[in-house]
């Protein structure tokens, strides 16, 4: 019995043992399916545009490159798996087959990661910025290269845009660095030569005489290579020497709702390239336009709305379309509305996007309306009669101006009559 005993416990072991080699399997299967999460290294969704995987890549990139971040390895290692990431979900074939089966599908087609491997990461980066760009000192002691200026540019948005949010595409045009020679202006890398007036130094000496055994010795920059210290003998023939070039840039504006007017939206580094200096930042001012109904004035809006004088005396219920485009707002009034009333609907402005303490507490600002009155141009007998039944006879004042303290000036009314057609408003 006690044998009996102990070979069931010994069963019983190599059975767990079993169990938890093929557990230990599974998952490994399982992580090797999953692999690195692409999407998720570049910060974007599963079903993002061509044109936001390219804005990410090239943000985090510049964020993470090793010449930013010296001594940082970890910075490294993540400027190698943006690279990785951006060579998969940029080409579509790719991205379905990473889509599909995950990056060992990747490895079973010979894609990247597998028997090939990926495409050097400076190499991915110099295809946006170059191969010459420098963010700062490395190993041998090179200069950062000068920021290059920023470039400002209005873009129009409605009230609408900025009430609900939106996202703008905006087809920019800028110059950069010539790809097919790498910003050198030179055909081939053989067509560059050191300059022989001033043997590469950029800097040549220049002796004056100024009398008899007086010399005088300056040091200027060199002319002939214009201080570079090489000179280009034959051209690139795709940008004439200038090394540079135009291309067109899709950038994605994203207006977050309760924006302001003038309000900046930055993309940094996406101005114009120079292989001696870093490019400055892309800058869009957002330009409110005017809208038909409302004006703004921070988080709150503000209309203005004729009624007749009927309505100013018996009350009245009307309805104005929202700002939104698709909310009715109910104006209703049973008192006597006087001409400038201002009509105050909690809660009924632009969102808020921060909050202070003289801002309130609501997500939203308020709405104001102000109401004109529409005066009848005139009054036939029997319309007179029936006004002075209902309010009584014609006050017997008047006015001999011997009580001047007590008058006003004739030019100056004291109530507002209907804006006029050509009035003005100021816009923000």
């Amino acid at each position: 019995m006690l044998i009996s005993q102990k070979h069931l416990a010994a069963r019983m072991l190599r059975v767990a043992i079993v169990a938890l080699c093929i557990l230990t399997l599974c998952v490994g299967l399982v992580s090797a399916a999953a692999g690195k999460d692409y999407y998720k290294i570049l910060g974007v969704s599963r079903d993002a545009s061509q044109q936001e995987i390219k804005r990410q890549y090239k943000t985090l990139s510049r964020k993470h490159h090793p010449d930013k971040n010296p001594g940082d390895e970890t910075a490294h290692e993540r400027f190698i798996e943006l690279a990785q990431a951006y060579e998969v979900l940029s080409d579509d074939e790719k991205r379905e087959i990473y889509n599909r089966y995950g990056e060992e599908g990747l490895k079973n087609q010979g894609g990247p990661g597998g028997a090939g491997g990926f495409h050097d990461p400076f190499d991915i980066f110099a295809q946006f910025f170059g191969s010459n760009v420098r963010f700062g000192q490395r190993g041998g002691g090179t200069r950062a290269k000068p920021r290059g200026p920023d470039v400002h540019i209005r873009v129009p948005v409605s009230l609408l845009e900025l009430y609900t949010g939106t996202e703008i595409e905006v087809d920019t045009s800028k110059q950069a660095i010539c790809p097919h020679c790498d910003g050198s202006g030179a055909a081939s890398p053989d067509d560059i030569e050191t300059c022989s007036v001033c043997s590469g130094s950029g800097v040549r000496i220049v002796k004056q005489i100024l009398g008899p055994g007086i010399v005088q010795q300056m040091q200027t920059t060199c002319d002939s290579c214009k201080g570079k210290g090489k000179k280009v003998s034959k051209p690139c023939p795709h940008c004439k020497g200038t090394r540079v070039h135009r291309e067109s840039d899709l950038l994605a504006i994203r207006v977050e709702p309760g924006m302001a007017d003038s309000e900046q939206v930055m993309f940094e580094g996406e101005a114009d390239q120079h292989p001696d200096h870093e490019p400055g930042s892309l800058v869009f001012h957002l330009q409110q336009q005017a809208h038909a109904t409302f004006t703004r004035e921070g988080d709150d809006l503000h209309a203005e709305l004729t009624i007749t004088l009927l309505d100013a005396l018996v009350g009245f219920t009307h309805t104005i379309l929202h700002v939104d485009d698709k909310t009715d707002i109910e104006l209703k009034r049973s008192d006597v509305t006087p001409p400038g009333f201002v009509h105050k609907l909690v809660g009924r402005g632009m969102p808020r996007r921060q909050r202070s303490a003289g801002a309130g507490s609501g997500k939203f600002g308020d709405m104001h309306v102000t109401y004109w009155i529409q005066f009848p141009k005139a009054l036939d007998a029997g319309a007179k009669e029936q006004i002075e039944n209902v309010f009584g006879t014609k006050s017997g004042i008047k006015w001999d101006g011997s009580d001047s303290t007590r008058t006003k000036d004739s030019n100056v009314h004291r109530g507002r009559q209907a804006p006029s057609e050509s009035g003005q408003h100021d816009e923000l």
